[in-house]
């Protein structure tokens, strides 16, 4: 049998007294959790460990005693350190004293209750015990086999450890009866800062709850719920956004306490995006209201748009003649070209029209910046998709036609080959046409054919004017993604404090001889940083296109709309 000892290294040098800690029996292990040092009365350390375990729920016991001989050179110390074995019955009963100069230790077991002592092969291991209550160890991804197996093993040292946190909150200058050694003996760790925060975050969280349940009331409200209220709140990603941080808000003001890790770091990583969102926010916003930048951006915006319409409409005007040498039909391209010709006049006249009040609405749009980078950046992604509305419409009717004309062939294709469509029974069934519908289908199949091409040019410029607009409006949702996903808060703790995210541990042999207990010390390997996007990365609502090339080509060669996002309301995990 082996016997593993889990020793905190900062208890090395600790005064001669017994070990209390917790006995695993399913892993033959003993996980030391403080040195209990003299003079202490026996009665009383089992009253505190009895009053331990009620609080903690962890069995905690008297598992050995503890011999520091540069401390105590008495012989008798021994004796009596045997002796407390049948005061603290415990079996095995573990001994680990220091050897006089030498750097090794000696650790050996009794076991005087048991009728066959068995020599046991002992295993010391040295673990920072800072460190390991402090660091939350994260499974395996493959939840079967035996690393699944090891994980398990580790959290249960991890867990008992994390759980005595009670324990760890006594040190050396409390006047009680038993004085003990762990990380924290010297002094309990603290911060004035973060424990005025605490306490100033309670009447601000109050006050924030209530802010952000009157607002959702008024959010919910049937006002809302009315066209084209309703339209407006589904469509334009400015409003989602808005209801999004919404909803983290309300989760970081919550009074509810945090039951696991992964809820407090998701806490955590909203409050950290939130944070620096708005940060972002404001610095944008100080550099658009510096140095009249909001009145340059106003005054460049007109002329940029009339230099749209101008190629648009000279593009217009190239598609009216013969475009790269293409037989056009005359009639048809005349009708579309002026038809698309005038919408290109309404919309010079509705950007004029505008013109005084644009450096006024820049201004105030430039005052949503304080709410953050993501809302600004939503923002900016509804005024293109105004801007660039009339290019919009010609792909709708671009597409419209196109869809019509190449259903109107298919079906009239089914037509010469005796087929139809089953409408009641979803599939392609044979069908007997009489003379005049072969006529009529063969006069409609001829028109249509000839004007296909026409229809096909238009539609294929529009759509690729169309994807540019979509694609600008997707890297900009992209980029509001990545804020309101990113765990900041994690990445920045595995920077600075990589053990508080463990992965695993990794043994470091510190002495091997023979006859002696082997010495190890446990090391935290850290989580990589792809593993924490990974395991902390927050829900988004996506923007940008999810479909497939070959279902986005299929959707351009059957003149479907492509819409350049998904409902804001669509959960991505």
């Amino acid at each position: 049998m082996v016997l593993k000892v889990f020793f905190p290294s900062c208890c090395s040098s600790a005064d001669s007294g017994i070990l209390i800690g917790r006995w695993i029996s399913e892993q033959n292990s003993a996980v030391i959790l403080a040195v209990v040092h003299f003079p202490f009365i026996p009665v009383q350390v089992k009253q505190y460990l009895g009053e331990l375990q009620r609080v903690t729920k962890v069995s905690v016991s008297v598992l050995g005693s503890w011999s520091n001989s540069k401390q105590e050179k008495e012989e008798s110390l021994s004796e009596f350190l045997e002796d407390l074995g049948t005061i603290f019955c415990h079996e095995p009963w573990i001994q680990i004293s220091k050897e006089g100069d030498s750097k090794f230790w000696s650790c050996s077991t009794l076991q005087k209750h048991s009728k066959n002592p068995q020599e046991e092969e002992i295993i010391l291991v040295y673990y920072d015990q800072r460190k390991v209550m402090l660091s939350h160890l994260h499974p395996p991804l493959d939840t079967a086999g035996p690393r699944a197996e090891d994980a398990s093993k580790l959290s249960a040292i991890f867990d008992t450890v994390a759980r005595s946190q009670v324990l760890f909150m006594t040190d050396r200058y409390d006047e009680g009866p038993i004085k003990l050694t762990h990380w924290q003996s010297d002094g309990v760790e603290a911060s004035i800062i973060v424990e005025l925060m605490k306490q100033a975050s309670v009447p601000a969280c109050m006050l924030l709850t209530f802010l952000l349940s009157l607002l959702s009331g008024i959010c919910r409200s049937r006002l809302l719920k009315f066209w084209p209220l309703s339209f407006l709140w589904s469509k334009l990603s400015t409003c989602e956004q808005l209801g999004h941080r919404l909803q983290h808000l309300q989760v970081i003001s919550s009074n509810k306490k945090a039951q696991t890790q992964n809820q407090l770091m998701r806490k955590a990583n909203i409050f950290v995006s939130l944070l620096i969102d708005v940060a972002l926010g404001i610095l944008l916003m100080s550099w658009l209201y510096r140095k009249n930048r909001i009145g340059h951006l106003a005054d460049t915006l007109i002329p940029v748009a009339d230099h749209v319409a101008e190629e648009l409409q000279d593009l217009l005007q190239w598609l009216m003649g013969a475009p790269a040498g293409l037989k056009m039909n005359r009639a048809l391209d005349q009708v579309l070209g002026r038809f698309f010709l005038y919408h290109i006049h309404l919309w010079i006249s509705y950007i004029h029209l505008l013109s005084p009040f644009i450096e006024m609405i820049l201004w105030y749009v430039g005052l949503s910046a304080c709410l953050g980078l993501t809302v600004a950046l939503c923002i900016l992604s509804d005024i293109i998709a105004l801007l660039t509305f009339h290019i919009y419409c010609f792909y709708v009717y671009g597409a419209r036609l196109y869809c019509l004309k190449i259903y109107g062939l298919s079906s009239l294709w089914r037509l010469f080959r005796g087929k139809k469509w089953n409408v009641l029974r979803q599939r392609v069934d044979s069908c007997s046409y009489d003379l005049d519908q072969l006529f009529i289908g063969t006069l409609l199949f001829t028109i249509l054919l000839f004007l296909l091409p026409t229809t096909a040019l238009y539609y294929l410029v529009f759509t690729l004017l169309r994807l540019l607009v979509v694609i600008v409006q997707g890297l900009i949702h992209l980029l509001v993604d990545l804020i309101d996903s990113l765990p900041l808060y994690s990445l920045i703790l595995r920077l600075c404090r990589s053990y508080r995210l463990a992965a695993g541990v990794k043994f470091r042999v510190l002495e091997q001889q023979d006859g002696k207990p082997l010495r190890l010390l446990m090391q935290i390997n850290p989580l990589s940083y792809a593993g924490v996007v990974q395991t902390y990365r927050l829900p988004t609502y996506s923007c940008y296109p999810r479909d497939s090339w070959a279902s986005l080509c299929k959707k351009l060669f059957l003149g479907e709309l492509i819409y350049p996002w998904k409902h804001k309301g669509e959960k991505q995990n």
